[in-house]
């Protein structure tokens, strides 16, 4: 049985081309990140969980929930073959009993801070937006994308992002804590237009990017 199972619903991802440097204090141990076409990203990503299972039970009120994480890309080699993971540098929930799990069980980085999102469908568009409030600052981000959905093509860009199926934590500088997590696969809607505000230092740390959606 899973530990956790859960939809994740209404993603939005923010893509940031790096300098890898910047992720190295990151990066677990026997992991190396992982490139694309030469490229490191970190990708800002909000979007909900609905209907949350711990061992297959439902704990009240916390079954549906907003995440605004940020995370990057990384690869481990192991039995001949390369398992390729992400590694979250910080998880953002509205809920203190998730982050408290989630930090003793999976040793995450999971933080609370008050949030909220909207979700507004048109005949043409879908737009979803993710609020989140540090200190006195509203931090967020929206996206409207187009109605129907497209497949996301192999060694894409957008396949690249979406297609990891292991999460890696550096517990110490010596061992790494792994887990693996299974989804179907996705499809992506074409983006029209987006729009945040986030601040960034305070919520993450000095962090020097270039932002592509």
């Amino acid at each position: 049985m899973s530990f956790l199972k859960a939809g994740w619903k209404n993603l939005a991802l923010i893509n940031y081309e790096i300098n890898p440097q910047v992720l190295k204090k990151y990066v677990p141990f026997g992991t190396e990140i992982d490139f694309w076409n030469g490229k490191c990203y970190v990708s800002l990503v909000g979007f909900l969980f609905h209907d949350t299972r711990v061992i297959g039970l439902a704990v009240p009120f916390h079954t549906d929930f907003e995440e605004v994480n940020l995370r990057f890309y990384v690869k481990r080699f192991e039995n001949g073959k390369w398992k390729r993971g992400v590694v979250f540098i910080k998880e953002i929930v509205p809920k203190r009993a998730i982050a408290l799990i989630a930090n003793l069980l999976f040793k995450e980085h999971y933080y609370t801070m008050k949030m909220s999102n909207s979700y507004v469908e048109t005949a043409h568009s879908h737009t979803f937006t993710y609020n989140w409030f540090s200190k006195k600052h509203r931090n967020f981000i929206e996206v409207e994308t187009k109605k129907e959905p497209s497949p996301i093509l192999p060694n894409s860009e957008a396949e690249f992002i979406t297609e990891h199926y292991f999460g890696y934590t550096k517990f110490t500088e010596s061992k790494t804590f792994e887990y693996e997590v299974t989804h179907p696969g996705w499809r992506q809607y074409e983006v029209i237009r987006f729009d945040m505000d986030v601040h960034f230092e305070y919520n993450y740390g000095p962090i020097s990017t270039s932002s592509k959606i």
